[in-house]
């Protein structure tokens, strides 16, 4: 059996008293493009941000491409380079266009010259659908287009897993398909994700796997017929229930 490109072994995350993520156990396969659904304060944003050590674990073992990666054993380099996060908020360098948005962690944290890492980002917002925009600033771009120049930042460190936080959430709802379309386009490619999001289309049209998260657990996942539209358990049913109602 192939080893797991991400393996999470009992993962705990409190903040003070209140704990977040309650024995998180979860694996991902290479090319695999996991969604993780749940109600608001259900942990899994917090899950994204141990994943990239953003938040380190307070207990458990993360192992990326067989390497540990929690403790004393965690390098962030390794994993920065390694496991790309794009978040609902795009945080682009307002006074830098496009292009240098891109551009710039590729020569602070890759040492790529200025020209390398100028080919890599003309290449990747060509890939987004942006190549008529590499010198707008973030002030002249859609919340759509924003968050594709966030989306090819991520990517210019050749990332070999793509997490997203509810990256469609703060967009008006005719921008959100040019950044699904993205994403499709990434899961064709065998890039492995892991996608939180409330967009049960996506959901059900492209991830391999739906799991449902609340109050800091897996509660259920299955295959994303399954778990949408014939869930196990009570909880999963009563948030597909809202969501439906929306």
């Amino acid at each position: 059996m192939a080893e797991p490109m991400l393996a999470l072994r009992n993962i705990h995350k409190h903040f003070g008293e209140l704990e977040v993520l309650k024995g998180i156990d979860l694996e991902v396969s290479r090319g695999e493009v996991v969604c993780v659904i749940g109600p608001s304060g259900s942990g899994k944003s917090t899950l994204l941000r141990c994943i990239n050590l953003l938040e380190p674990p307070n207990q458990g073992t993360i192992l990326l491409e067989g390497n540990e990666i929690t403790g004393t054993a965690g390098d962030v380099n390794f994993v920065r380079r390694r496991v790309g996060i794009v978040f609902q908020q795009f945080n682009l360098f307002s006074h830098k266009t496009a292009l240098e948005n891109v551009s710039l962690a590729q020569e602070k944290v890759l040492e790529r010259t200025s020209g390398q890492a100028k080919v890599k980002s003309e290449e990747l917002l060509q890939r987004v659908g942006l190549a008529d925009k590499l010198h707008e600033y973030p002030d002249r771009l859609s919340g759509g287009q924003q968050q594709r120049v966030a989306i090819a930042r991520a990517l210019a460190m050749d990332p070999h897993v793509m997490l997203f936080d509810e990256v469609t959430s703060a967009l008006d709802p005719e921008l959100i398909k040019e950044v699904l379309d993205v994403m499709r386009e990434l899961a064709r490619e065998g890039m492995t994700m892991i996608v939180v999001t409330h967009e049960m289309g996506f959901a059900r049209d492209v991830c391999n796997r739906v799991v449902f998260m609340d109050d800091g657990m897996i509660v259920e996942e299955g295959k994303p017929a399954d778990v949408l539209e014939n869930p196990r358990e009570e909880r999963t049913k009563g948030f597909l229930g809202l969501l439906l109602e929306h």
